[in-house]
């Protein structure tokens, strides 16, 4: 009996033998044939043609996962004082997986001193720098229609917040739209996982493509990329959360990580947050007594919100995609990168590899080429390994955190 191979096992595949097949070709690059042929059309076509699949499908599942997400906060009203903590602790702890992202990667330079980008470099433009109050006002769409029909992922993301809140505000007068809107989600998250199985051909073609141009000093980079995103999600979850725990919570970090390490394990292993929720929600429960009231809240909403390992990934690989393409980000463009990041975290679907989908639309923001997303593609399962992980950990210093200032009694044994 035949065993089907995995997505996961295909797109490292496509990774080995893209390598192997452009460090092959390398040394052929000037040939006539080969050039035109093989590394113009062949492979420039697997791997653009997947770029624009990707490109196609953002914009619905950004807005559609943020209406569905944002409409599903019904709780909060319920909950007062416990959902705007709650809100707060999210929004805030992602905002910081980010900077932390930021410095990192400027401290590690993953794409540093590698001129991959030098062929393409002339035609990579990033936003001119603009007043901080230009940046926020920039986010508030005049006309929602043409922020969809242009692209504009952050004025998207603030019209599709204020009418998921609005859905939810409206109640079962608005049930029918939500149904629609709900039906949109999971259109697009089928569109999502059609878009993937065409990923290990992408992946072979942008790879075999980088490496046929550039040689075997394109690994370099890419192997830098992957550990400099791991150290900095072990930082965020060893002394961002466990610091929040320690002060604000008062619980003890070392018996958090005791309990919770089988769920961590479920998440790291599935690389799937929603996968996750059902062992965080009994681990919440029972292992750490926290109330169903409240686990039954922040739990379910932290899986829809709470992506600080994806925050930090998007960060980290802005930073390595702008430096392998030679391009220097300014302060305004490091903003956009927080606030897009943080915002995009509310509409990052709990499935492996949405993380690298919502990457297209922070590299739009910023104005850099989408195809840098091949590079950070094909070890993309195992970075989602370990940003899952880190993302089911924050939903559950939130609700420890919650709980004990709520004055709950939490079990210490």
């Amino acid at each position: 009996m035949k065993t089907k191979m995995s997505l996961t096992t295909k797109i490292f595949a496509a990774l080995v033998l893209g390598i192997i097949t452009g460090l092959a070709v390398y040394p052929m690059k000037d040939n006539p044939f080969i050039s035109k042929y093989l590394i113009d059309f062949i492979f420039n076509f697997l791997g653009n043609g997947f770029i624009r699949a990707i490109r196609m499908v953002v914009i619905p599942l950004v807005f559609f996962s943020l209406v569905v997400g944002a409409a599903g906060i019904e709780d909060v009203a319920k909950l007062g004082r416990i959902g705007i903590k709650t809100l707060i602790f999210y929004l805030s702890t992602t905002a910081m997986a980010v900077i932390l992202a930021l410095v990192g990667g400027n401290i590690i330079n993953p794409g540093k001193g590698v001129s991959l980008g030098t062929v393409a470099v002339s035609n990579v433009t990033v936003g001119q720098p603009k007043p901080f109050v230009d940046i926020l006002l920039n986010m508030i769409p005049i006309n929602p229609v043409e922020a969809l029909a242009n692209g504009n992922m952050l004025q998207i993301i603030v019209f599709a917040i204020l009418v998921g809140v609005s859905l939810s505000i409206l109640g079962e007068r608005t049930l029918g739209m939500k149904r629609l809107l709900e039906e949109g989600n999971a259109l697009s998250l089928k569109l999502v996982e059609i878009v993937m199985l065409i990923a290990p051909y992408g992946v072979y073609g942008l790879i075999s493509k980088t490496f046929a141009t550039f040689g075997f000093v394109a690994i370099i980079p890419l192997f830098k990329y992957f550990l400099g995103v791991v150290v900095i999600l072990f930082i965020h979850c060893l002394i961002t959360y466990q610091g929040i725990l320690a002060i604000v919570g008062r619980y003890n970090p070392l018996r958090f990580l005791k309990r919770f390490a089988p769920t961590m394990m479920v998440a790291f292993s599935t690389a799937s947050s929603s996968a996750a929720l059902p062992s965080s929600l009994k681990c919440m429960q029972e292992t750490f007594g926290v109330s169903k009231s409240i686990s039954s809240f922040t739990i379910p909403l932290g899986n829809t919100i709470n992506m600080d390992g994806t925050a930090v990934m998007q960060g980290v690989a802005t930073i390595f995609i702008a430096q392998i393409y030679g391009v220097d980000l300014s302060m305004a463009n490091y903003i956009t990168i927080i606030l897009t990041s943080t915002l995009a975290s509310i509409g990052t679907a709990g499935v492996p590899g949405a993380g690298v989908i919502m990457l297209g639309m922070v590299l739009t923001e910023v104005g850099l080429p989408m195809e840098g997303i091949g590079l950070v593609m094909g070890i993309d399962r195992f970075v989602d390994m370990f940003r899952t992980m880190i993302n089911i950990t924050g939903d559950a210093v939130c609700t420890v955190v919650i709980s004990k200032s709520e004055g709950e009694k939490l079990q210490e044994a």
